[in-house]
């Protein structure tokens, strides 16, 4: 049996995310725009696959098939895979996971992973009940189990069991939108919140207040993925992808089983970390899932970057921030850029992307990293996915 190929992103690009007058085929031709500005020696006949990361596209946008839609916007032609990726929260890197897989096997050797979502619609009852679908609609949809109440219990639990904080919470925000703040695509680029501010905003979930809680967002973003032969001709920096780790348990709240206690993702990140060959001290940083600012304490808890209840104490002590242990979301995160559900897992890359090759300003420049661990949730953080890069020499 043959080996498999090596795979890399070999660069990408975002579109200002935010509340845009775009619509959504003008977000993927403004992402596409950038991917090739940012990628001079790619062109566009080299392209043989194009997977789309979008979760609600018919129901946002009214728009289904874009797969094939996106390509034409796109000026692409793909020859060998074109497949549209539905995973909620976690579309776009489901994208990027479905394009390293087909190179790796073979099926592909240059592709494009786009995530695009637009999701600011002239009513916002609307949105909002077109994202009580990611839920099992018939029972937690319709009793309100949205995702502030169900990461608002998440939070109440966990403070119960360790004596988390608000001051914690308000830590992991004030952070990320610090970072943010070196972000010029990110939705609160100019906007600054002290730790005071974030806990004097209203409540939506107590103990979540509105800094705790990610937009509804309007953006996208574009990667080209290429087999590891191929890299070296559209860039000198590639990120290349070593490790990858997915897992679901459950899918209604009533298996939810422990608030504070991500299995799931326990379990994909054992599988991510073996299938790279490092521990999660070997991180440099990582982007997490940050939705609402418990889930990144809890997240860094389940993958080991702290024990179990430090999370909060980790935020505080600025263990995830620069000079810290592991740098924790240094775009921004979803609280500070905003989380277009498709496009957030691929402008996570992204920054892996520019991170590695020195491409950010100074305020969120990782010093000399050379690994990083992208995490996406979906659902009610009951599905977990997972990525590992390693920088080009």
């Amino acid at each position: 049996m043959s080996e498999r190929p090596e795979v890399a992103v070999a660069g990408g690009a975002t579109t200002r995310f935010g509340v845009r007058a775009a619509t959504w085929s003008e977000l993927v031709q403004e992402a596409g725009r950038r991917l090739f500005e940012a990628i001079p020696e790619l062109r566009a006949e080299e392209v043989d696959s194009l997977f789309v990361g979008a979760a609600e596209p018919e129901r946002f946008a009214f728009q289904s098939h874009v797969a094939p839609l996106a390509a034409e916007l796109l000026g692409l032609k793909p020859r060998r895979i074109l497949q549209r990726t539905e995973l909620a929260c976690a579309s776009g890197q489901s994208a990027i996971r479905s394009a390293y897989a087909a190179i790796a096997a073979g099926l592909s050797d240059v592709a494009v992973a786009l995530g695009v979502e637009k999701m600011n619609l002239p009513s916002m009852a609307e949105a909002n009940t077109s994202m009580a679908c990611v839920m099992d609609r018939p029972w937690d949809g319709a009793h309100g189990a949205t995702a502030p109440p169900f990461f608002a219990m998440v939070a109440q639990r966990h403070m119960r069991e360790f004596g988390t904080t608000e001051e914690a919470l308000a830590a992991v925000s004030e952070k990320n939108h610090r970072f943010a703040n070196s972000n010029p695509d990110a939705q609160f680029h100019a906007k600054s919140f002290s730790r005071e501010k974030l806990r004097g905003l209203p409540l939506v979930a107590p103990p979540l207040r509105l800094g705790d809680c990610s937009s509804m967002t309007d953006g996208a973003a574009a990667v080209l993925v290429v087999r590891g032969d191929l890299a070296r001709k559209y860039t000198s920096n590639p990120a290349w992808i070593r490790g990858t780790g997915q897992y679901s348990d459950w899918h209604n709240l009533a298996n939810a089983g422990d608030l504070t206690d991500w299995v799931g993702l326990r379990q994909a990140g054992r599988e991510a970390f073996r299938s790279a060959g490092i521990g999660p001290a070997d991180l440099d940083f990582a982007e997490l899932h940050d939705c609402f600012s418990i889930s990144e304490i809890v997240a860094g808890e389940a993958l080991g970057f702290c024990p179990a209840g430090q999370g909060g104490a980790y935020a505080l002590d600025g263990k995830s921030s620069l000079g810290g242990e592991i740098v924790v979301n240094p775009r921004g995160g979803l609280l500070g850029c905003g989380h277009p559900l498709g496009a957030t897992g691929i402008a996570q890359a992204v920054e892996v992307y520019r991170q590695f090759a020195a491409e950010v300003p100074p305020e969120r420049q990782v010093p000399d990293p050379e690994w990083a661990l992208v995490h996406n949730l979906s659902g009610s953080a009951n599905v977990h996915s997972l990525m590992v890069y390693q920088r080009g020499g």
